[in-house]
């Protein structure tokens, strides 16, 4: 599955890889042209199985799926093309190392607000690709990790990732 965006941010604390434009820049290193729906559509599209999001009630369990390899393409300054995997653009900060862990597809899940009937798809309000477990992700990490921003384990590998505002294709495989 291909899905065009641009670099959101490329330093500070991370709570979400990638998120759909217009939601949770400030936290993400890439900014995605689509929802969160269209991308859970796309990956069922090709085979994708989701599977359950994160629940920490009674206890932690992790969000389960199908593990998902997510490649980042851009043109550096001189108009090459360059890859990498996206873990390589988020930094463990426990580890002081790129991120070792692909993500699953827990597929997050739908709300019906009960005044108007509507239903929401949940992950469309910028939990795309997250670092911090969040029961409304699209894809999350299946190991615990805290949303709080005192405990954030994740940060931009700045170093590694291009400038804030270049256009990046995710390949979702």
């Amino acid at each position: 599955l291909v899905v065009d965006g641009y670099i959101a941010m490329n330093q500070g604390p991370l709570e979400m890889f990638a998120c759909p434009v217009g939601t949770k820049e400030h936290e993400s290193v890439v900014a995605v042209l689509a929802h969160a729906r269209e991308v859970h559509a796309g990956l069922l599209a090709i085979g994708a199985d989701s599977g359950t999001p994160v629940s920490f009630n009674p206890e932690y369990r992790p969000a389960t799926g199908q593990r998902i390899a997510i490649w980042a393409m851009w043109k550096d300054s001189e108009g090459k093309i360059q890859k990498t995997k996206a873990q390589q653009w988020v930094k463990n900060l426990r580890e002081d190392k790129p991120l070792e862990l692909d993500w699953v597809f827990e597929g997050s899940s739908f709300w019906k607000d009960p005044e108007s009937g509507r239903e929401y798809y949940q992950a469309d309000s910028g939990d795309l690709v997250c670092v911090s477990n969040f029961s409304t992700a699209m894809m999350d990490l299946p190991v615990e990790s805290s949303q709080s921003n005192a405990s954030l384990a994740y940060v931009a590998n700045s170093e590694k990732i291009p400038e804030a505002g270049t256009p990046v294709r995710l390949i979702f495989v």
